[in-house]
């Protein structure tokens, strides 16, 4: 709903959110800095889970922590509405490079729209949860919690995720399917320059796959996508390689294309096997990621929510796909956005940087935290105010849940 289009109600909703944002704004900063200053990797992110559920302790919700039998996930309740509206708060960071994906904004700011929403929850008939979710950059820690309830009395969930700068397509921003998986073969040492006869090589193994994998590129699914390190590559150079690991990513615009891949990809694995000698065993390390499905009409009401704070969103194709989440998996059970937000005016940082992540502690940054966790509040406070689409999101999730 645009301001001018903006009904008394829902335009003196908008105020108390935004006031309630703007009195907490230096609380919201300090806990993005805070965050941003202890990376903690998945699963072990009990300092940032902890900050988070002091945070909305102290603004009165009701708060459970270590949910879903995951000690840092948490989640925060406030209202007794039939609407619910999930934020999402991610907080994981990555390894060496620490907040390169800028989740401590995603964490304030949803924390920053839930504080937003508890203020008029009364008033619109909803009830606010934040959600913590763990482990978003690899172990899927949505979809455990969506396996394990933490979703099911939800009607809608959202987030926002840094960018360097902001973007926009009808219906929202979408990301591929991704699938997380290890290799490792198993060979045999011999002394490499005494009997190098006698070893069987799980190096080599890894070339013949990646040489393989190489040459399959020309013939992948456009939108297909894989990428991988080597983990392991042996013990010293006269010892002929015994073991070799491997990670790789393996994406596509949509799971099933994915699971179409994955079965191309492992026959490259097997390659190097049948050419060495070397036993291959190839794991899925975290639950799948499905592609991002963002509700159009959230996705779009979002979308003008944030141009009333004041931001310009760069438009963006409609086919564009870029990273994955686990926000995906949510999107697949339940009404869902995953807007990104700009943190780097000049956009010379790019996620998964030494850039970015000094990029994600900048004034830039901050602003982020704010104006996102007022787009996301409004556009809560516009669906609990839309009466029509308000009772067909809830038939919806009623009749999902019986279904």
């Amino acid at each position: 709903m645009s301001a001018e289009n903006a009904s008394p109600e829902n335009a003196a909703a908008k105020r108390a959110a935004r006031a309630r944002i703007s009195a907490a704004s230096d609380e919201l900063v300090a806990l993005s800095r805070s965050i941003h200053a202890e990376p903690e990797l998945a699963f072990d992110e009990h300092r940032s889970a902890e900050k988070v559920a002091a945070f909305m302790e102290r603004a009165g919700f009701d708060v459970a922590r270590g949910v879903c039998d995951l000690p840092t996930a948490l989640s925060a309740t406030y209202g007794s509405g039939d609407l619910v509206v999930a934020l999402c708060a991610e907080y994981d960071a990555l390894p060496e490079i620490g907040h390169a994906c800028g989740h401590n904004v995603i964490a304030a700011s949803g924390a920053g729209a839930a504080l937003a929403l508890a203020s008029v929850a009364d008033e619109l008939g909803i009830t606010v949860k934040l959600l913590g979710t763990p482990a978003e950059e690899s172990g899927g820690g949505k979809q455990l919690m969506l396996d394990r309830g933490a979703f099911d009395d939800v009607t809608v969930a959202m987030m926002a995720h840094p960018s360097p700068v902001d973007l926009s397509t009808p219906g929202g921003v979408s990301t591929k399917a991704n699938g997380h998986f290890e290799i490792v073969y198993t060979g045999r040492e011999a002394h490499a320059s005494v009997a190098p006869h006698t070893g069987i090589n799980a190096l080599d193994a890894v070339t013949v796959a990646q040489t393989a994998l190489g040459l399959l590129r020309q013939h992948i699914v456009p939108g297909g996508q894989f990428h991988g390190i080597v983990l392991e590559g042996g013990l010293r150079p006269n010892i002929v390689p015994a073991r070799a690991k491997l990670a790789y990513y393996l994406r596509a615009d949509t799971l099933a294309d994915m699971h179409a891949l994955e079965a191309r990809v492992r026959d490259c694995f097997a390659a190097g096997a049948l050419a060495t000698g070397a036993a291959m065993e190839m794991t899925r390390v975290s639950p799948d990621y499905a592609e991002m499905r963002n509700h159009p009409w959230l996705a779009d009401a979002y979308t003008a929510n944030l141009a009333a704070t004041g931001r310009e969103a760069f438009p963006v194709p409609p086919e564009f796909r870029g990273g994955s989440t686990d926000m995906g998996n949510v999107s697949h059970a339940l009404p869902s956005i995953h807007p990104v937000i700009g943190i780097d005016p000049a956009g010379l940082s790019m996620p998964h940087t030494p850039a970015f992540a000094a990029a994600a502690a900048t004034p830039a940054a901050d602003k982020a935290v704010v104006d996102a966790a007022t787009a996301l509040a409004w556009t809560a406070v516009d669906l609990a105010l839309d009466g029509a689409r308000r009772a067909e999101t809830l038939a919806a999730r009623r009749a999902a849940a019986t279904g």
